[in-house]
């Protein structure tokens, strides 16, 4: 894994990459934004961790040329600022999430881990996460290249779910799923598919887990193994 970790502040860019060094993740230091576009385009890097307040152009700046040349590399933004505003700009300028500072190294180790996870898991046409597969293209799933048995709806969420794993999916969201669904679709209908897939992704080492108030986290099942990543 290939970081590039965009600080200005000496103490804390040198404490952080010791801290992701300690992973055996590779990591390059930058102190400013403006080389940040032109590193993302001849390297590449899995994850962007980008301070928003540099010195020159800052953070949100560079994040808008990144997007402006079209890298999908994750984004993570680092910021001193807590204002509600600060976070959905920077959300709705492609980052991927934030951190505010003061934080727990551990918890920058979390994230990092899953941005990447996640944009591994989505490669082209390909959705993956542990043996399961699904071709977006042919609107085919697999579980270890074996055929999985999905109707219209159970692929809609899941697909959805899957695009998102480690991160809670709302009811609300999964009923968007698909614009085949009825409007004000019923809660049960929704959790009769949840039910559904849930036995039907269980042989790939996956759970669907309900988080009670807040709706459903797709992930791996302790000691699965790493996601497989389509190279």
């Amino acid at each position: 894994m290939r970081i590039l970790l965009v600080e200005d502040d000496e103490f804390l860019a040198e404490s952080t990459a010791r801290a992701l060094r300690s992973q055996s993740w590779v990591v390059d230091v930058s102190a400013r934004g403006e080389p940040v576009p032109l590193s993302l385009r001849e390297d590449r890097y899995d994850l962007l961790i980008l301070d928003i307040g540099l010195a020159g152009i800052d953070g949100f700046e560079t994040l808008r040329r990144v997007r402006a040349q079209g890298s999908t590399t994750p984004v993570l933004l680092l910021t001193a600022r807590d204002a509600v505003e600060d976070r959905v700009r920077g959300l709705e300028g492609g980052a991927d999430d934030y951190l505010v500072k003061p934080f727990a190294l551990s918890e920058l180790i979390a994230r990092a881990r899953a941005l990447v996870r996640r944009s591994q898991a989505r490669t082209g046409n390909e959705l993956r996460l542990s043996s399961l597969r699904m071709d977006l293209e042919a609107r085919r799933a697999y579980i270890a290249e074996e055929p999985l048995a999905l109707s219209a709806r159970e692929w809609d969420v899941l697909g959805f779910l899957l695009a998102r794993a480690g991160k809670v999916v709302a009811k609300e969201q999964i009923a968007s799923a698909s614009n085949g669904w009825e409007q004000g679709v019923s809660d049960n209908a929704i959790e009769v598919c949840v039910s559904r897939l849930r036995a039907k992704i269980e042989p790939a080492g996956l759970q669907l887990r309900t988080v009670r108030g807040l709706g459903y986290l797709l992930e791996e099942m302790p000691g699965a193994g790493a996601p497989a990543a389509k190279a």
